[in-house]
């Protein structure tokens, strides 16, 4: 594993990188509050024969976090970045893991630049109405009025408590998570101006909702491989996101897993192993 940055406009964007440099390249986009951090595990599990790259969004992770007076903190934003990074990075075709912001944030990409995307895995990473359920309803109050008092309904979502909900609801065994994952997501969030920073992102996911029937023709027109593997316990992104994908690509594989939000914390000796096969039959 290699840990490093490279300056793209200014933002210093740190990823990790494993694996041949030679060989088919998957990127791995994390979802909130998260960083790279979340693929720790399942890196080492696939970097023997592919190229993984997993960046961490400007404002979380090890990257920075620009004033947002300079930097505007949008998905749109973000996708470009990523293309930018890959651009340095010289990937020019690539297979995409998208979880929770990492699906719209690379769903743009696809739209951009379908013909780099090889497949997909999809976990728990939206692109349907189905899958905004009550969770996202003051969200929603947000986008429909950008209010003070709106936006600070939305502050809890910041809060270690919900970070650690995040981690451990919908999960059989809390003892198999690691705490160290809500006590390193927190130590950032918790970085002086990371709040609103947030806040803003909360924001401007409405405007995903909206290229969602864009997203879906993509998949129609593409056919892209694509493995599902989705935590059914999500009450952020719950199960019923997962099966419209299906309309859309009849031919994807489907695997419903007892698990919350972040599945490869508690699922990844399943989860590994069917990424990994799905990988080598399609790559």
């Amino acid at each position: 594993m290699h840990y490093k940055k490279v300056n793209i406009d200014g933002v210093n964007v740190f990823y990790r990188e494993a694996g041949p440099a030679d060989a088919p390249v998957l990127l791995l986009l994390h979802g909130f509050p998260t960083s790279s951090h979340m693929f720790r595990n399942l890196i080492p599990l696939l970097a023997d024969r592919y190229h993984v790259i997993a960046p961490d969004y400007p404002g979380y992770g090890q990257s920075d976090a620009p004033d947002r007076s300079g930097f505007e903190y949008t998905f749109a934003n973000l996708a470009t970045l990523i293309e930018k990074l890959t651009v340095v990075l010289e990937v020019t075709r690539y297979s995409m893991y998208v979880m929770d912001y990492g699906a719209p944030i690379g769903y743009r990409l696809a739209l951009k630049h379908p013909e780099r995307v090889q497949a997909l895995i999809v976990q728990n990473g939206n692109a349907y109405t189905e899958g905004l359920a009550a969770f996202w309803d003051p969200i929603k109050a947000y986008w429909a009025d950008k209010s003070l008092a709106k936006r600070e309904a939305l502050a809890h979502l910041v809060t270690l408590d919900l970070t650690k909900f995040q981690y451990t609801d919908g999960v059989g065994d809390i003892s198999r998570i690691s705490p160290d994952n809500w006590v390193v997501d927190q130590a950032l969030l918790d970085r002086p101006g990371n709040r609103e920073i947030q806040l803003d992102l909360f924001g401007d996911y409405g405007s995903n909702v909206p290229l969602y029937p864009d997203f879906q023709a993509f998949f129609r027109q593409y056919q892209p491989p694509t493995l599902i593997v989705w935590g059914k316990n999500d009450v952020i992104f719950p199960e019923p996101g997962a099966h419209p994908y299906l309309r859309d690509l009849p031919a994807a594989e489907l695997h419903i897993l007892d698990s919350g939000h972040f599945a490869l914390e508690d699922k990844l000796d399943v989860m590994a192993p069917l990424i990994r096969d799905f990988l080598d039959r399609t790559l």
